[in-house]
């Protein structure tokens, strides 16, 4: 018996050395791993003057009910507080991006998409070096930012050689400046006629997207707005009344739009080749990786026009025009189940070729792939997120994942207009969507990292 014991002992302590060493928790984001990341409008704003609390009462008058009262507060700042960074957002609206960034860092986010480069066109090293400097006076890196591809060189214009040389100024003035992604889309057009909102779990906000949505368009061929919908995606008689002279028809059907036109693949492809082989040099010499956001909505036709990127033979496709790491995509694997595919094995394909420069990280309910689906909340849709982690955690990817599109929290929709924080996502929330949806990410890659 003793003989027998002394050899399970020993087996045990063999086991015991041969078992991989456990990560340090919290497992945190570094060098080697990707990193969560958020634009500077997640981080929401300030309370409508209505809600704003009450002044505080004077010291020694704030007691709680009953006596004892609680055990302290932090002591009210006397000093001056710095004049904050601010920013022009869409629309007007005059952003406190300090404000914005310290909400951000409080999820634990360390890495910022779609700064804002200011000045216009071209971009200077000087205004995206600004933008790098004041997300790092946050304690934030600016690691991307979205640039317009000239209308010119998606349509196929003859102005578009000469509009392509402030283009890749931009690219230089971001390499000098130390901005590793730029993203850009290469739309003929985008179909954000057809979302919608619809009515998710406890009535939180998801957005619906339908190729046979009915819309109202004016003589121009414009859609009216506003439209509003009952919770069976149809139009409201309020809404009908309101635009007698409107005519019905469905997204499909829509008619191009006199200053995009109506292009087929063939165009489109020889158009965003042009663009790729004077581009893709220039983002090689500069050190910047340029990241394509694929076709979102994916519809088939929007507004008489084909897409490039609305598929994944398309993706691949993209990456094989110019052969570089800078030309890579926006993997969104939102985009990839829409289209009906698989987005783990979508995101092995792409990030064992290291061509993702950029992550997307969504979920969705598809009914009809390319034409009939919903954005979710993170954790309820048909794409395995913890697989598609898994997949960027064992290709390496060490790039930026950004979860977006909150959905709508009625705490969000307290505070915000119909339409939520994103405008063209009805159903879209705000910074308690962003904070759901930040947290489960974080869960998702904690346990990749842990498990791959």
């Amino acid at each position: 018996m003793q003989g027998v014991g002394g050899g399970a002992l020993a087996q045990s302590l063999s086991t015991a050395e041969a078992a991989p060493t456990a990560r340090k928790w919290p497992i945190e984001e570094g060098p080697d791993t990707p990193k969560l990341c958020l634009a500077p409008g997640d981080g929401g704003g300030p309370l409508p003057a209505g809600m704003q609390p009450p002044a505080a009462a004077a010291p020694g008058g704030r007691g709680g009910r009953g006596g004892g009262g609680y055990g302290g507060y932090l002591a009210a700042k006397t000093e001056p507080a710095p004049a904050p960074a601010t920013e022009t957002a869409p629309g007007g609206f005059v952003r406190n991006l300090t404000a914005a960034y310290e909400r951000i860092r409080q999820l634990g986010v360390t890495h910022l998409l779609g700064v804002g480069v200011g000045g216009g066109m071209p971009w200077t090293e000087q205004n995206v070096r600004s933008a790098i400097d004041t997300a790092k006076a946050s304690g934030l890196v600016a690691y991307n930012a979205m640039i317009n591809v000239p209308a010119s060189v998606i349509y196929g214009k003859e102005a578009r050689a000469k509009d392509m040389e402030p283009f890749i100024a931009s690219i230089e003035a971001a390499g000098k400046a130390g901005l590793p992604v730029m993203e850009y889309n290469f739309y003929a057009h985008r179909g954000i006629e057809g979302y919608y909102e619809t009515v998710g779990r406890a009535n939180a906000g998801y957005t619906g997207f339908d190729y046979e949505l009915e819309l109202l368009i004016d003589e121009n061929g414009r859609v009216v707005q506003p439209i509003y919908r009952d919770q069976n995606g149809q139009i409201t008689p309020e809404t009908l009344a309101a635009f007698p002279n409107a005519k019905k028809v469905k997204f499909k059907d829509l008619p191009p739009l006199a200053n995009e036109g109506a292009h087929n693949l063939q165009e489109m492809w020889a158009n965003a080749t042009y663009f790729l082989k004077a581009a893709i040099p220039a983002a090689e010499k500069a050190g910047v990786r340029m990241a394509l956001h694929p076709n979102d909505p994916p519809a088939p036709i929007s507004r008489g026009s084909q897409q490039i990127m609305g598929t994944v033979a398309g993706w691949k496709h993209l990456i094989e025009i110019v052969n570089s790491p800078a030309n890579g995509i926006t993997f969104d694997c939102g985009v990839t189940r829409e289209m009906g595919d698989d987005p783990v094995v979508t995101a092995d394909y792409f990030a064992s070729r290291k061509r993702i420069n950029h992550v997307h990280y969504r979920n969705v309910q598809v009914v009809k792939p390319l034409e009939k689906y919903q954005e979710v909340f993170i954790d309820a849709g048909m794409a395995d997120m913890f697989g598609v982690m898994k997949a960027l955690v064992r290709n390496k990817y060490t790039g930026t994942i950004y979860p977006e599109h909150p959905r709508a929290f009625d705490a969000d929709r307290d505070r915000l207009p119909p339409g939520g924080r994103l405008p063209g996502y009805p159903g879209g929330g705000g910074y308690n969507g962003i904070t759901y949806s930040v947290a489960y990410a974080r869960a998702m890659m904690q346990a990749a990292l842990e498990s791959v």
